[in-house]
């Protein structure tokens, strides 16, 4: 997969970022910018291509 590929994201990560690069075209960035904006605000609210991991045990600890 080539570097920049959105190939793994999930349909709703990759909605996301959509409308989040409509919002900034809205406030006047550049679509190169917004675009950039998008994916870097799915990157860091889901942990990038895939669904976030569950941090620590699922195991109830006695």
């Amino acid at each position: 997969m080539a570097r920049g590929s959105k190939e793994k994201y999930t349909s709703k990560q990759k909605r996301q970022a959509h409308h989040i690069e409509e919002s900034a075209k809205k406030q006047g960035y550049s679509t190169k910018r917004a675009a950039q904006i998008g994916w870097a605000t799915v990157n860091k609210e889901t942990g990038g291509a895939g669904k976030k991991k569950r941090k620590g045990s699922s195991h109830a600890v006695h």
